[in-house]
């Protein structure tokens, strides 16, 4: 049984292609359905938006606007080994229900194409973790 709602939701995956949980967080009547705003047009948006990003603050603001908007939670972090480049950084969103894997591929991508852009927010994310700190 498919809950009415007046905002589209994404479509459901291919079958066995994504572990998302769609239809179980569907037929959930407590689920947070926000994850599922996230159409196919709306994630080209906001990948153009994510990739747009110059600064560390904006950044920021993106990945809070996501967590508030649609439920999900993205963490970005220095690696456990040394960070030369930006695949040196750990970009991660966290797991939850209705999340596509296309989504989980897509944001960190994103994100990375933006980094490669603007080295310097890789430098301020380095810095907020302490790395440039004296010790």
């Amino acid at each position: 049984m498919l809950p009415t709602s007046p905002l589209p939701i994404r479509t459901e995956c291919p079958p066995g292609t994504c572990i998302c949980e769609r239809e179980s967080l569907l037929n959930d009547p407590t689920g947070d359905m926000r994850v599922l705003l996230l159409t196919r047009m709306e994630e080209r948006k906001l990948i153009a938006r994510i990739e747009s990003i110059s600064t560390y603050a904006d950044l920021l603001h993106m990945a809070e606007r996501i967590q508030t908007q649609l439920g999900i939670v993205l963490q970005i972090a220095p690696g456990t080994r040394e960070v030369r480049t930006v695949r040196g950084l750990t970009i991660e969103l966290l797991e939850r229900p209705g999340l596509c894997k296309k989504i989980r591929q897509s944001i960190p991508a994103a994100i990375r194409k933006c980094l490669d852009k603007n080295p310097e927010i890789v430098y301020a994310i380095l810095d907020a973790h302490d790395l440039f700190s004296d010790r």
